[in-house]
């Protein structure tokens, strides 16, 4: 019945199935919202950064490149609007598994190294999002390890 009436809502409102592709409680707006926050949160967004974020967006969540880009547009407005991490890190910790969690953290990690400098902002960044998904330090290590050694590899 509830969703009866959202779609009447949706009818009056002129929406259409093309327009809900990303809603605001989807999992995949709050992880493009953090992801999107961690590539200006040490005040230089590269080439490098944003191509290694549509990437990761394409790879993580099957998508073409209009939707990657209609993605990153919602949660770039989503992060404006947002007051803090938590709003997003509870629809993720809601959506994903310990495992989905994990590979949240991997993602940041691959932005963070991205433009091959760890900017303090950055690292406290995964850091304080790691402490709400509730992934332990360990893991959060774990992560940043193996996409290091990624990183060097990929620079030979």
């Amino acid at each position: 019945m509830f969703d009866k009436l959202m779609e009447m809502f949706r009818d009056l409102a002129g929406e259409t199935v093309d327009d809900q592709l990303f809603s605001a409680g989807d999992h995949r707006v709050a992880t493009a919202a953090l992801l999107v926050h961690l590539v200006a949160v040490d005040g230089v967004i590269d080439e490098q950064e944003q191509a290694t974020l549509k990437t990761v967006l394409m790879e993580k969540f099957d998508l073409s490149e209009d939707e990657t880009a209609d993605l990153i547009a919602v949660a770039s407005q989503q992060d404006k609007e947002a007051v803090d991490f938590y709003h997003f890190t509870s629809i993720l910790k809601r959506e994903l598994d310990e495992q989905g969690r994990i590979e949240m953290i991997e993602m940041m990690w691959e932005l963070v190294f991205a433009d091959g400098q760890i900017d303090e902002f950055e690292d406290n960044m995964v850091w304080r999002v790691s402490e709400l998904l509730g992934v332990s330090r360990r893991d959060r290590i774990r992560m940043r390890q193996h996409v290091q050694a990624q990183a060097e590899l990929s620079e030979e």
